[in-house]
């Protein structure tokens, strides 16, 4: 009788890890899912505190999940702290800097057929102190598919600012995520710096111009790889 009950939960054992659902990164910083559970449709999240309970946490582990195939995009800025603004020469030139890099953001998401629709989303609707939550809820007044939150840094090298004559070296730094409106999973991360480093040119007015130029060069070559990635994401 107990080798017929043994047998009995080896059985079990066996069909319960035949059900287990399997997952897939095929990209860094992205989620695949490739079983067959309930897909994930709308939020287990908490929306007054952006919690989430132990069952939604199964929920969303073991349920399959996929980005809708047409897309419509609004793009949130996080500035930094006002320190790293310093080094613009005037404000024209930093909104300038700023628009160039959500025009080329843009134009990378066009390049893939699932995307019909790119626009910002004013600060207006933003909060001061925004969050995951916050964002979602000005997404969705919007009737965005998925918000592009992206946080640009950049700077001179010290040592090359105090002790080279000729040299300019310069580094950027920019994170980007991807929040699906609907169910408030984040499907894609990223994080690239770049360095650029130049010579000031007849072409700059002062040194501080070069440096923002150089500065410039180093942030659009983050753009650039990250253009990359979101070509392989949006292409699977």
């Amino acid at each position: 009788m107990n080798m017929k009950k043994s047998l009995l939960w080896v059985a079990v054992a066996l069909a319960f890890a035949s059900c287990t659902a399997t997952k897939t990164n095929t990209y860094p910083g992205s989620i695949n899912f490739i079983d067959n559970d309930p897909p994930i449709t709308q939020s287990l999240f908490e929306d007054k505190s952006a919690t989430i309970s132990e069952e939604n946490i199964q929920r969303i582990l073991d349920g399959t999940y996929s980005l809708p195939e047409d897309l419509s995009v609004a793009f949130v800025r996080i500035a930094p702290s006002q320190s790293l603004q310093r080094y613009y020469w005037s404000d024209e030139e930093y909104l300038k800097s700023q628009q160039q890099y959500l025009d080329l953001f843009s134009e990378k998401f066009k390049n893939s057929s699932r995307v019909k629709k790119t626009f910002s989303i004013p600060d207006l609707l933003i909060s001061s102190a925004p969050s995951f939550t916050s964002i979602r809820g000005s997404a969705v007044r919007t009737q965005s598919d998925i918000v592009v939150i992206y946080s640009i840094n950049s700077d001179i090298y010290s040592q090359y600012k105090l002790f080279s004559k000729t040299d300019i070296k310069a580094f950027a730094t920019t994170q980007l995520v991807i929040l699906d409106v609907r169910t408030g999973l984040i499907p894609f991360t990223t994080i690239v710096t770049k360095d650029f480093q130049d010579k000031k040119t007849d072409a700059d007015l002062n040194e501080n111009e070069a440096r923002n130029r150089i500065k410039n060069q180093a942030v659009l070559g983050t753009i650039e790889e990250i253009g990359l990635q979101l070509e392989a994401f949006l292409g699977k």
